[in-house]
């Protein structure tokens, strides 16, 4: 009996091409769930090295003025704006964000490599981020997996290298950047780039691309034909006569732009905390705002999610060199 959601589409319904559908949606499902994280996290696109700060900090002003009226009023109800776009074999998106926080935090949070890790850990399908000591220019071992409890070494594997392009008191620029990925994925590129605000905030902007070949853009159709039917990202579209979100690679990529978004916002908020706690705080407020976007957002429950990224925090303490 077919699961729902799982029924061949149009081409594939009849004879062995139906066999051969379901065939491909067993081999492929794990690493469409994957490259559903993939679609939001893998990779930032890169800012471009020959600009100076200065001009950059300028540009990025600019384009904080220019959002200023999406800013200050959107559905988000957060000073918040996203954009995605897809090519033929790219899928990029951005966000753009006040975040309230001094450009002090930001920069420091964020030229450190362990930091990062504590942000990225945050987000359901990373399993495990660690970065290396000894390593010019420095290494992140990052795995990827289930939206549930799994070993790490059944996880999948990402290597990037983390670059800080641009740091003084005005502007800050920084990039992880993995050529290989699962399925002939590749040219991960996560940047971040940032400006002091006035009244002790700072303006954001996170962007993030990757390519694919034809393996990942099949695993990516198993996972929106299946576990990926009916999810939706959240720029509205028009669908008929009715309003609708974007779905397909621009809503995975969207969704996992909120994530990444509420995973910054959530480490910086818990730099109040004492060092103890700050941890557990940061892992309960990701998931309570989340939560304020459950149409798209919703995998889990809070002590499932809670659990299991405790487990997994400490693993990333502890375990230096996953198998």
């Amino acid at each position: 009996m077919e699961r729902v959601g799982e029924t061949a589409p149009a081409g594939w319904q009849t004879g062995a091409m139906k066999k051969n559908w379901h065939f491909v949606i067993e081999r492929c499902r794990p690493a469409a769930m994957v490259l559903a994280w993939v679609g939001a996290s893998s990779a930032l696109a890169q800012v471009p090295a020959a600009a100076s700060s200065e001009s950059s900090a300028a540009a990025l002003l600019e384009k904080h003025a220019a959002l200023a009226p999406q800013l200050a009023q959107n559905a988000y109800k957060r000073p918040l704006f996203l954009e995605s776009s897809e090519g033929a074999k790219t899928v990029s998106g951005d966000a753009y964000a006040v975040l309230d926080a001094p450009f002090s935090s930001v920069s420091t949070t964020f030229k450190s490599p362990n930091r990062w890790c504590d942000v990225l850990i945050l987000h359901i399908n990373t399993k495990y981020c660690r970065a290396s000591a000894d390593t010019s220019p420095t290494k992140m071992a990052v795995r990827i997996g289930k939206k549930t409890p799994q070993p790490v070494k059944d996880a999948f594997s990402l290597e990037f290298t983390y670059r800080v392009d641009a740091s003084s008191p005005d502007y800050l620029a920084v990039q992880l950047n993995a050529d290989k990925g699962p399925l002939s994925t590749s040219n991960y590129r996560i940047a971040l780039e940032s400006v002091p605000l006035p009244a002790g905030k700072t303006f954001m902007h996170l962007r993030y691309s990757y390519s694919y070949g034809v393996a990942g853009r099949l695993a990516m159709q198993v996972y929106l034909n299946t576990l990926g039917r009916g999810k939706v990202g959240f720029t509205q579209i028009s669908q008929g006569n009715k309003a609708a979100y974007v779905g397909g690679m621009r809503g995975t990529v969207e969704r996992n732009t909120m994530r990444y978004y509420l995973a910054i916002e959530a480490y910086l908020a818990a730099l109040a905390q004492a060092p103890e706690q700050q941890s557990t705080t940061r892992l309960q407020y990701w998931f309570d705002a989340t939560e304020g976007y459950s149409r798209q957002l919703y995998e889990v429950d809070r002590k499932a999610y809670l659990s299991m990224k405790k487990d997994e925090y400490q693993r990333q303490q502890t375990l230096s060199a996953p198998n």
